[in-house]
């Protein structure tokens, strides 16, 4: 009889053991069951936007200080000048001025020589080093980065465009549609960076990068040939036989042994400045006016000795001014607009690819994060306001931007006072240019093309990497030898396994960064299994990542098509 109540105890500690059993097993079923529902597609584009222009983790409230806090944290995220401007002395503007004034020698000629090779006019390459390195100014985070016209680009607008519209037989109209190009790549790249799209610039590997540059780099120097022989015609297209063909086929018939000679003497004189400048550091600025120094000593001699009555083609007239608008150049109607949008996709993720490898490297040299996204943006903003402004795309360039930070710039006013100074220089000086050899724009391009060839890094490539060194040498055998689309083609391309998993794994660390769906990560590694099919977002209570995966698989597969 003693032990009743503790039997008694034991039997109602179990039923109580039960009933929160019981209760913890409805509370799971009744969550599986009503799992929240995922955001709705705007919801998520806010919550994009809203992480592209905010920084993240501050949290404002709702009253009139509140309100004024969110208000400069949206324009310093969207202008960071805003944010670095209030603690800017004058000591840094001496670093960024001398840095400006030496990159606007070496942007002066080579923005020049890239409009040549983008066979559009001389201002057009200066116009594109003034309105875009201004906007990048105001929106960008990079404090190194050079903008301006740079040879891939250019190379991608004058091997694609001409197809479409004939530059010699209608400049007017290859104008126009450049300009069209140019709004399409930066409408592209805006949205990119809106809506947190950075994981798109991987699809072009860095393998496949290295190989891609390399093989632009010997087209792009075959190219020259035609002004380093002063050559009058010559073939639009950019494979090394047919270059060759046209090459051996035009030196038979017409070409002036003055031209190669005054091109051959400075592009010696290039290298050999750019040869010191690596030897000793302290001369970095000798082969950064080398070019200039070219341009003025080259004018000179043509114009003292009347070379261009022997021979020598020359520049002839540079229009001068301020940029033009071009808003009423933009065609939106008409045959070619789709392609037009096409070219600009394309000119858009290469030219995102260099600049934010660019960016990032000597980000990383000096000790912080650069963000993809808001670079992406920054890119955007900066070309369509160039297409507006008679400008072509822009972006960083290697080159000038191993000079801007070598030159010991501080701050993105570099680019401020590179602009400026390209900006008085179309306002008194390009009428002084008339006599400038098109050979010595030819052997500026020339001496700045062994930049883009890394060999070291191709035998690296190929040390830690088969795969990727197969991709290497397909983008640089496809540029060389068929077209620049294939060799896009072949940069794109790798195993379709290995494209998911690179695929998905950023596109999960990309978007676990929002605020919005970090409940859904957890779903997302639990239900691989059903990868293709809509229903997994159902069954991992709306999950809708691997429908963002396989919609990333399509956009992979859309781009090569569109090659």
């Amino acid at each position: 009889m003693g032990s009743l109540p503790n039997e008694t105890f034991s039997v109602e500690e179990q039923q109580q053991q039960l009933a929160l059993e019981d209760a913890c097993r409805t509370e799971r079923k009744k969550w599986l069951i009503n799992s929240p529902d995922p955001p709705s597609l705007w919801q998520e584009l806010v919550s994009a936007i809203r992480g592209s222009v905010f920084p993240r983790g501050r949290k404002h409230s709702s009253s009139t200080g509140g309100r004024h806090a969110a208000a400069m944290s949206f324009l310093q995220g969207l202008f960071p000048l805003l944010s670095w401007g209030r603690t800017y002395k004058a000591s840094k503007f001496k670093h960024d001025l001398m840095a400006g004034l030496t990159l606007a020698s070496l942007s002066i000629p080579q923005s020049i020589g890239y409009a040549n090779l983008a066979k559009l006019d001389p201002e057009y390459g200066l116009y594109t080093s003034v309105v875009p390195p201004l906007i990048y100014a105001l929106m960008g985070s990079s404090r190194e980065i050079a903008i301006g016209p740079v040879a891939v680009v250019s190379m991608l607008l004058s091997s694609m465009i001409p197809n479409l519209v004939d530059p010699a037989a209608d400049p007017i109209g290859y104008r126009r549609l450049v300009f069209t190009v140019t709004f399409f790549a930066g409408t592209f790249q805006a949205i990119f960076g809106l809506f947190r799209l950075g994981f798109l610039v991987d699809f072009l590997s860095h393998a496949a990068i290295v190989g891609f540059m390399a093989g632009a780099a010997i087209v792009i120097g075959l190219q020259q040939l035609k002004g380093l022989f002063g050559m009058s015609h010559f073939t639009t297209k950019t494979d090394v036989i047919s270059v060759l063909h046209s090459v051996i086929k035009s030196v038979q018939h017409e070409w002036y042994p003055l031209n190669f000679v005054l091109g051959c003497l400075f592009l010696v004189f290039l290298l050999v400045a750019r040869f010191i400048g690596r030897r000793n550091k302290k001369l970095f600025w000798f082969p950064a006016i080398a070019p200039l120094i070219s341009v003025i000593l080259s004018t000179l001699i043509v114009y003292l000795t009347k070379a261009d009555k022997h021979g020598v083609k020359v520049v002839k007239h540079i229009k001068g001014g301020l940029n033009p608008s071009s808003l009423h150049q933009l065609q939106f109607e008409g045959p070619h607009v789709a392609e037009a949008a096409k070219i600009g996709l394309i000119t858009a993720i290469v030219a995102l690819t260099e600049a934010i490898a660019v960016g990032r490297s000597f980000a990383s040299i000096k000790g912080y994060h650069l963000d993809g996204n808001k670079e992406m943006m920054a890119m955007g903003f900066m070309n369509l306001a160039g297409s507006l402004t008679s400008c072509y795309v822009a972006t960083g360039s290697f080159s000038r931007t191993a000079v801007n930070f070598s030159a010991g710039c501080q701050t993105v006013v570099s680019n401020i006072v590179m602009a400026v100074t390209v900006l008085l220089s179309l306002e008194l000086f390009t009428r002084l240019l008339y006599y400038t050899p098109i050979a010595i724009l030819a052997s500026i391009i020339l001496s700045a093309l062994p930049g883009l060839i890394d060999i070291n890094e191709a035998y690296y490539i190929w040390k830690v990497d088969k795969l990727d060194f197969l991709a290497c040498i397909g983008a640089f055998f496809g540029v060389l030898f068929a077209s620049v689309e294939i060799g896009l083609l072949a940069a794109c391309s790798k195993l379709t396994e290995f494209k998911l998993v690179t695929c998905g794994f950023h596109l999960i660390i990309e978007l676990h960064n929002s605020s919005s769906i970090k409940l859904y990560t957890q779903e997302v590694r639990s239900c691989r299994h059903t990868f293709w099919t809509n229903n997994c977002c159902k069954t991992c209570g709306g999950t809708p990542f691997p429908c963002r995966l396989l919609s990333t698989t399509i956009v992979s597969v859309t781009f090569c098509l569109l090659l």
